[in-house]
Formats: C-alpha cells, structure tokens, sequence
C-alpha cells in the first residue's frame, strides 16, 4: 500500500468530550450530533480513546454552526459565528505584534463574559493572564483552554512563526487531559495556581505583523476550528523526526542510532535534546504508529489483519495488544464504535 504522507495526528476523546459539555447545557441531542460527526456514543465511555484530527475539526464545526457560536458553548454569550473572522481583519493592519495581542484581548474581553485576559511585561518576559469575569459562573477547563489556544495560535500565525511558551501555570488541578499540555502548551506545566498566566520571551511582541488580506483568506476558510486541531510545533525535534519517519514504511524505520544519524547528529547529543523536550524516541514511534491506526481503522476499508503489518507488527495479535493499550479497545471495538464514511471494512 502506498504511504500516505499526510500528517493526520489524533485527538483525546477527553477534548472530545470538553467540547460536549456546551452543547449538553443547552438541552441539544448528543447522539444525533455524534452521528452527523461519525461517531458512536460509545466512544466516550473510553477514556483512551482518540479520534482523528479530520473528525473532531467536523466536531468543532457542527457544534458552531448549530449554536451559532465560534466559542462552542464554553461562555454564558455567545460568540456569533463571523466573529472570528471580524477580529483577524481588525488585527492583520497592525504593525507589530504587541499592538494585535492587545486589540485581541479587548475583542475576547467584548465577546466573552467569563472570561478575559490581560497582558503585562516583568523581567523581560510578557504574562499573558486569564481571569475570570462573571461572579455567577466559573469558566470550564475546555474554555480556558481554547481561549489560550485561540490567542496564542492566532499570534504565532500572524508572525508567521512559533512563539515558544515558556511557563503554563493554571487555575485549576491537573486534569487528566493534561497528558496532551506538552504539545498543546510547553513542557513546564504548573496546576493549581492562583491565576492562568502563560509567559513568554517579550522579544516576539516586538515582531512585525506580516500576514496579509492574501493569506487571511485561505487562513479564515479553516479558522477556527483549525486552531484547536494544528497545536503540535512543526519545528521541535520530535515533529522533524515523525516527518521522517513517516517518509518510511513503519517496518523499515531505523534504530536510534540510525534515526541519529540521519539528524546528522550523535546518539548522546540526540538523546539530551528528546529528554529536554519531554520526549524519548520509543514515544514517538507509538504515537505515530496509534495516529496511524486509528486513521486506518476509522477512514479505510483495510482488514485489522492488513492494518498490522501495514504498521509493522510481525503478528496481528501483537497489534491488538498494542492497540489496547494506547486507546483502551481492541481494534474491532474501536472501529465498531467508529461509523466513519469509508467502504465497509473486510475484516
């Protein structure tokens, strides 16, 4: 089978089901939704559970487009669908980024009545901080969450160019999606603190604005929803590596120190970098290898028999434990849970 080079990552059914909360509150039909999505109910009583980046972006949609709302229910207003784009048409003919990040947070502290946000300098570091706004309602983990992202995202695109997160603190306990923060956020996490506050190297508030009325075109065609999906930064080690490797058939993928190698670097000085990024080489290997099947299982017709050793496993038994332990199901209950729109599977 040919590779596919796409970079189809997962999605934890525990952002699955923060984003369901909203729609919940307002009395709407879960299941009906679901279906329109392509997915079972019975995914979510799966903890480990992930779908696939193509499906939970539908998810996003669906559920703005019935509340009318590019918030997705997370705040007591809402905030109409159009919105987003009025706010990057207002930003995109500022000059430089400390000027877009504080018309940003007015156009969220309009919009929102939960939330908002502030920005400060200190030390050379600009503290970007969530405070909560209605003494009648405190704002869900998912809305934290989600404005961050919205915020932080939209600056890095206007830049054209990641603007790295050096601390995360937040206003709440460690909950369990946090196993995600590393790529969502930074690898320096901090809970239960008295505020949310990000910080970064003030530096990048100084760049300059550089998209154009060209590029917000095609930007706003996927935005927001996009936003909450593209969170993994494309240029740390660990995405270069998984753009490597998937250039190769999983069985063909080399060793460490070959894997070194080809980064043109030594196996301690590769080693040192991963352990700085939170990362080991295995981990990678996993984590491509269940964003794969779980995109074979639920958009191709493939048998689970053909799915292993299209994955390189030696035996499909070896792939079903695999499997099990990444998402919790084995593959047929994943894709029995799974209705997505592909040709009935064989197997």
């Amino acid at each position: 089978m040919a590779q596919d080079h796409s970079e189809k990552g997962t999605i934890s059914i525990l952002f699955v089901d923060g984003v369901l909360q909203g729609f919940r509150e307002r009395g709407l039909d879960v299941d009906d939704l679901l279906e329109q999505t392509g997915l079972s109910p019975n995914l979510l009583s799966l903890p480990h559970a992930r779908v696939s980046s193509p499906t939970y972006t539908v998810l996003l949609r669906l559920i703005a487009q019935a509340l009318d709302d590019e918030f997705f229910g997370q705040d007591s207003r809402r905030m109409k669908v159009g919105s987003f784009a009025m706010l990057c048409h207002n930003v995109i003919h500022c000059r430089t980024l400390d000027k877009a990040m504080m018309r940003i947070l007015r156009f969220f502290a309009l919009m929102l009545d939960d939330l908002c946000g502030t920005c400060s300098c200190h030390d050379g570091m600009v503290l970007l901080t969530l405070q909560a706004c209605n003494p009648t309602r405190t704002p869900g983990i998912f809305a934290q969450e989600t404005l961050m992202m919205f915020v932080h995202r939209l600056a890095c695109w206007l830049v054209n160019r990641r603007i790295p997160i050096r601390t995360a603190a937040f206003a709440y306990s460690r909950p369990p999606q946090a196993q995600e923060y590393p790529l969502m956020f930074c690898s320096d996490l901090r809970f239960d603190q008295p505020q949310t506050v990000f910080a970064f190297d003030a530096k990048y508030f100084a760049l300059p604005v550089v998209r154009t009325e060209k590029n917000l075109k095609e930007f706003l065609a996927l935005a927001p929803e996009n936003l909450l999906v593209q969170y993994k930064d494309s240029q740390s080690l660990a995405a270069q590596i998984q753009r490597h490797l998937r250039e190769l058939p999983p069985s063909d993928w080399p060793g460490f120190e070959e894997i070194a190698d080809d980064m043109h670097t030594s196996a301690s000085t590769l080693r040192r970098r991963m352990e700085a990024e939170g990362q080991s080489y295995q981990a990678i290997k996993d984590h491509l290898r269940r964003d794969m099947a779980i995109n074979l299982l639920s958009d191709s017709g493939m048998s689970v028999m053909d799915i292993a050793a299209e994955l390189g496993f030696a035996e499909t038994s070896a792939f079903h434990r695999a499997f099990k332990k990444w998402t919790g199901a084995n593959p047929g209950e994943y894709r029995r849970a799974v209705c997505a729109p592909c040709r009935p599977p064989v197997g």
